[in-house]
């Protein structure tokens, strides 16, 4: 065997061996059924990247948009899912954003739903401070 074979032989080995080690599936993809009528209670932005979802049981999902954006998602006060033909949410759907346009969903997976803020400190209430007043 030359070099060159050797050479070639390894590299196909070790591109095998990557396409092997690649044991990580893609996550199930989710529906939310009834989405049009009364199915979703709840959204919040991922910035323009991402929408998490609630439904109606309190379930949250995570939407994904083709194009990997959605632009004025983040600053949007209201929205509207596009769920023809049978009213299920899934990754056929479209997200409507008012006065910035439409954003197909690529996926919608389940979640945890979006990380919970916490709170800054301006926003905690000021500690009350006890004053040590005596009386003679």
């Amino acid at each position: 065997m030359n070099i060159r074979s050797m050479l070639l032989l390894t590299a196909l080995v070790v591109t095998a061996s990557a396409f092997a080690d690649s044991s990580t599936t893609p996550p199930e993809q989710a529906s939310i059924p009834f989405a049009s009528n009364g199915g979703i209670r709840n959204w919040q932005a991922d910035r323009d990247k991402g929408l998490w979802i609630q439904d109606s049981r309190g379930k949250w999902y995570y939407a994904e948009f083709m194009g990997d954006t959605c632009r004025g998602l983040n600053f949007a006060t209201s929205i509207g899912f596009d769920t023809l033909p049978i009213g299920t949410l899934d990754r056929t759907s479209t997200v409507i954003v008012p006065r910035d346009g439409r954003c197909p969903i690529k996926s919608v997976v389940s979640s945890k739903g979006p990380e919970k803020r916490k709170k800054s400190q301006q926003e905690m209430p000021a500690a009350t401070e006890k004053s040590d007043t005596t009386t003679d």
